[in-house]
C-alpha cells in the first residue's frame, strides 16, 4: 500500500493529509489563531473545587477554565499510606482554591466544554513518552511481537539504569520504536530528560496561570507521529516549512529526511490529489458507496450515528446477499469516514439487518480490521438485540465539522427550519394577541418572501377573515434578509 503525506501551508493555517493509494484517509488542520492545545503544559490556578463531582476547575489563562477529575490528580503518598487509600482521598483534600498546580491538556476545549486536564505530566519524542515520577515502562499495544516488546522494554530499562543509576521515572515506548536500535533510543531518553529539566525550571518561576511548554506545531508533529513505515513521500508546498521539517528530521529521525520533498507545481497541492473535494464531501450527511448504496452520518452532542442503506444497489442473487455485500462495503467506508471526520465519543452503527449469523460475524470482523489502521483508540461491541453496533472512538480534539463550520444561523444548528405554513399560523396567533394589546389603525407584517407568498396566496381567505375579526387592515412587506422563521408584527 502506497502512502503519502501532504503538507499545505498558508499564512493563516497548516493542513496535513494522509493519502493511501490515492484516497484521502486522514486530515489534520491547525489554524494559527486557534492552535490545538493537547500535550501543552500549564501552570494553572485552581478557581473552584467541586466535592460533589470529585473535580475542580483550573484557570489556564484561556477563554474557558480547564476541568480536572480526582483520578487525574497526582499526589505524593504520605508515609504508610497505601495506593488504595491515596486514590480514595476527597478532591478537597488534594486541591484548594487559589492553589498553583502544574497540569497537562488531555483534550482540547470542545463546544461549551473547557479543556480536560491531568496532573500526570508527560513529554513526547519520536519513540518514547517520558512520565516523570512514574516507575513504569510500558510498550504500545500496536507492537504485537512479544520478543520485540521484551527487547524494547529491557533496552529502555538498561539505558535508564546506566545513564541515571535508578529508574524513578517512567516511559511508554511508542509504535514507531519497533525495530529501532539502542543508540536511537538512548538519544531519545537523553533528549526527554533535558527537555524535562527545562520544563521544571519554568515551573519554578513566576506564578500561574501561564503556558510552560507547547507541543510541536502540526508539520513537525506530523514527522514525529505519522512518518512511519510505508510512507513513500512527504510533500510540502512551503519552502520555509520544508527547511524546518528537514532540520527537525535530521536531528531526531534522519531516515525520514530523504522522503521530504518540496512541491513547486503550479496546481495547489491539495487540488492535485483531490483533497479539497474530499474535504467538501466529508461535511455532507450522505456518503455514497460504490455499489450504489449509501451512508447517512449524523452528529449530535451525545453521539454520532451512521445509517447504512442499499439505495440503488439491487444485487445479482438474492436480498440477503445484496444486504451482506452492502454492509461489507459500508464497514470499510465507515472506518475511513470516522478517521477523516475525526468523529469521537459514542458512535452507533445501524447496518442493514442480516439474518445470517456468519454474515454478521464477517461484517463485524471487516469493521475491526478496517479500524486497526486508526491511531485513535476504538472499542467495538457485538451486534445488539436491535441489530446495532455500538462503539467508541477516543476524542481528543474537535471533529472536522466543528473545526470548519458554525451552526446554521437560520435553524440554530437543528438541521431543519419551520415550514412556511407553521410560520404563517404563528403570525395569525401573534396578530390576534397584538390586536388586543395595542390600539392602532393597522398592523404591518414583516417576513421572508416565501412566508409572505403563502399568506397572500394559499392563506388569503384566512387573512381576509382575520382582518374582519380584528376590524383592522393587515399590510404585508417582504424583508429579503429575514430567514424563513423570522418575522415582526408592527402596530401602526
Amino acid at each position: 500500500m502506497s502512502s503519502e503525506i501532504l503538507v499545505n501551508i498558508t499564512p493563516t493555517e497548516s493542513r496535513v493529509a494522509l493519502v493511501e493509494n490515492g484516497v484521502l484517509q486522514e486530515v489534520a488542520i491547525e489554524r494559527n489563531q486557534r492552535r490545538g492545545l493537547v500535550g501543552n503544559l500549564y501552570k494553572g490556578k485552581v478557581v473552584r473545587v467541586l466535592p460533589g463531582m470529585q473535580a475542580a476547575f483550573v484557570d489556564l489563562g484561556l477563554e474557558k477554565a480547564g476541568f480536572i477529575h480526582v483520578d487525574d490528580v497526582v499526589r505524593t503518598r504520605e508515609a504508610g499510606e497505601t495506593s488504595g487509600a491515596a486514590q480514595s482521598r476527597n478532591i478537597g483534600q488534594l486541591l484548594r482554591e487559589g492553589q498553583d498546580i502544574a497540569v497537562q491538556i488531555l483534550k482540547d476545549p470542545i463546544g461549551t466544554k473547557g479543556a480536560r486536564l491531568s496532573m500526570q505530566l508527560s513529554v513526547s519524542s519520536r519513540y518514547l513518552v517520558y512520565m516523570p515520577g512514574v516507575e513504569h515502562i510500558g510498550v504500545s499495544q500496536r507492537i504485537d511481537n512479544e520478543e520485540e516488546r521484551d527487547r524494547l522494554r529491557d533496552t529502555v530499562r538498561r539505558i535508564a539504569l546506566n545513564e541515571y543509576g535508578d529508574i524513578q521515572d517512567g516511559y511508554i515506548i511508542r509504535t514507531a520504536a519497533e525495530g529501532v536500535a539502542e543508540d536511537e533510543l538512548r538519544m531519545d531518553v537523553g533528549f526527554l530528560n533535558r527537555l524535562w529539566r527545562h520544563v521544571q525550571e519554568k515551573l519554578g518561576g513566576a506564578p500561574g496561570p501561564r503556558c510552560i511548554y507547547e507541543d510541536l506545531p502540526l508539520p513537525l508533529r506530523t514527522l514525529r507521529d505519522m512518518a512511519r513505515d510505508g510512507i513513500e513521500k512527504i510533500r510540502v508546498d512551503s519552502q520555509q516549512t520544508y527547511q524546518q521539517m528537514c532540520k527537525f528530521s535530521d536531528c531526531f529521525h534522519p531516515e525520514t529526511t530523504p522522503l521530504i520533498e518540496y512541491y513547486q507545481g503550479e496546481r495547489p497541492l491539495f487540488y492535485l490529489y483531490g483533497v479539497e473535494d474530499e474535504l467538501s464531501r466529508a461535511l455532507e450527511r450522505k456518503v455514497p458507496l460504490k455499489s450504489g448504496g449509501y451512508l447517512v452520518i449524523d452528529q449530535t452532542e451525545a453521539m454520532a450515528t451512521v445509517d447504512v442503506n442499499t439505495g440503488g444497489f439491487v444485487g445479482h442473487h438474492n436480498l440477503e446477499e445484496t444486504i451482506f455485500k452492502t454492509n461489507l462495503e459500508a464497514a470499510g467506508t465507515i472506518a475511513r469516514q470516522l478517521r477523516l471526520r475525526n468523529l469521537g465519543g459514542i458512535i452507533i452503527l445501524d447496518f442493514i439487518d442480516m439474518k445470517d449469523a456468519e454474515h454478521r460475524r464477517q461484517v463485524l470482523r471487516a469493521l475491526e480490521k478496517a479500524l486497526a489502521k486508526d491511531k485513535a483508540k476504538t472499542s467495538i461491541c457485538a451486534v445488539s438485540e436491535l441489530g446495532l453496533v455500538e462503539m467508541t472512538r477516543k476524542r481528543t480534539s474537535e471533529n472536522l465539522q466543528q473545526m470548519l463550520c458554525d451552526p446554521c444561523p437560520a435553524c440554530n444548528g437543528r438541521g431543519y427550519i419551520k415550514s412556511a405554513e407553521t410560520v404563517s399560523y404563528e403570525i395569525y396567533r401573534e396578530i390576534l394577541r397584538e390586536s388586543r394589546v395595542y390600539e392602532c389603525q393597522r398592523l404591518v407584517v414583516l417576513a421572508s418572501q416565501v412566508v409572505i407568498d403563502r399568506l397572500l396566496d394559499e392563506d388569503s381567505a384566512n387573512v381576509a377573515d382575520l382582518e374582519e375579526c380584528i376590524a383592522r387592515p393587515i399590510e404585508f412587506r417582504t424583508e429579503a434578509h429575514y430567514s424563513q422563521e423570522q418575522y415582526d408584527i408592527i402596530p401602526v
